[in-house]
């Protein structure tokens, strides 16, 4: 089918997904998620998995976590550094262990059960960003909380990746090199976020070109994101970062007031599409009880684990859970681990189809948990208001 018109059938059935799941009491973007499994291989056909589609919506995730970065309240994150520390040791220890432990009950060897493990602590914090901003708890102390441990998961699941490569694979992998791109990452944003960003803006906001300001600001979120992909940290992380320098600038509202349409009229639209595109149905019948059973092993890890770390560190029994929840789907990057798995030969093939399904379910059920763990506060907040 032509891009074009595999376009079409994309945004008209987001728009109508989302309508549809918000008139039914649950966030917009689980209707968009669900469209791309309907209109999918899996259930109507219409759009299949391609190149373009995969380049088109890893922009969608890149703004969709720029544009989360410029919501995001810096001095708020550093204050909730600790509990952020805490809950992603916590969401990485916990479905690490118990990942372990499901693959060797269900036959697998000490190596894939391992990498079982590793693949289930994996976050992407991209759909609860999303979710999260769509009840307006984007900027509380769970929602800085959330963001700022996704950033320091991915770190850690990328250190025991390159771990097991090492150790399980005929791969030579350097630690020491690994560790050391990922404190040169954060060393340069730093620098970059502080001295460099403002002064990129102001130098190119005068030209007298259309929407120079934007384009600055998109020049700036690509620019990190390549930076972190260089450097092996997700590229999601580069952009977030991006949108929270732009955010400590005089620049920050007309940034956010332009970017938001580019984003959500177009490519955030096809990013939501392209998780739905991953579901097959095909052979999957006989592996039932495998995905069931992982799948709880996927959510109860995270919900728990994450939210020990946040009970640990001051939050109380429902803003814990609140935490866990947004850390439980996984997202892109969950697919992109199990890919490297089965290229390595740490994931068979014949689960490959089931961890792919897995990891879409944990994102799908991700925003209608947040949507009811937070619904208490956000009455509170009404009835205050």
């Amino acid at each position: 089918m032509l891009l074009f018109a595999e376009i079409l059938i994309i945004l008209i059935a987001t728009k109508l997904g989302g309508a549809l799941s918000v008139k039914l009491g649950q966030p917009a973007v689980l209707g968009k998620l669900v469209s791309g499994i309907v209109i999918g291989p899996a259930v109507l056909g219409w759009i299949a998995p391609s190149e373009m589609i995969t380049q088109i919506s890893e922009i969608g995730v890149l703004l969709l976590m720029f544009i989360a970065g410029l919501e995001t309240d810096i001095k708020a994150l550093n204050e909730n550094r600790n509990s952020s520390i805490a809950v992603a040791v916590g969401g990485v220890v916990a479905p690490l262990f118990v990942g372990y432990l499901s693959g060797l009950v269900i036959g697998m060897e000490q190596s894939n059960a391992l990498f079982l493990g590793l693949l289930l602590s994996a976050t992407s914090v991209s759909i609860s960003a999303q979710t999260l901003k769509e009840l307006g708890q984007l900027k509380s102390r769970e929602g800085t909380t959330i963001l700022g441990a996704a950033v320091l998961d991915d770190v850690l699941v990328v250190i025991v990746l390159a771990v097991m490569m090492s150790l399980l694979t005929a791969d030579q992998v350097s630690l020491s090199l690994i560790i050391g791109k990922k404190f040169l990452f954060f060393a340069a944003i730093v620098l970059l976020g502080w001295k460099g960003v403002p002064r990129v803006l102001k130098l190119l906001a005068p030209l007298p070109v259309s929407e120079t300001v934007i384009s600055a600001a998109l020049i700036i979120c690509f620019f990190f994101a390549y930076l972190a992909e260089t450097l092996g940290v997700a590229g999601i992380i580069g952009s977030f970062a991006a949108g929270i320098a732009i955010s400590q600038t005089k620049f920050k509202h007309r940034v956010e007031h332009k970017i938001e349409p580019i984003a959500y009229a177009f490519f955030v639209p096809v990013f939501f599409v392209s998780i739905g595109l991953s579901v097959s149905f095909a052979g999957t019948g006989s592996q039932m009880g495998i995905i069931l059973g992982l799948t709880i092993v996927a959510i109860v890890t995270k919900l728990f684990g994450s939210g020990i770390g946040a009970r640990l560190t001051g939050f109380n029994n429902e803003s814990s859970l609140r935490v866990g929840a947004g850390m439980i789907s996984r997202g892109e990057v969950a697919l992109i681990i199990a890919a490297i798995g089965l290229e390595s030969n740490l994931l068979k093939a014949e689960l490959f189809t089931a961890i792919v399904i897995v990891v879409i379910l944990t994102t799908l059920v991700t925003p209608p948990m947040l949507k009811v763990l937070f619904a208490d506060k956000r009455q509170h907040v009404n009835d205050i208001e």
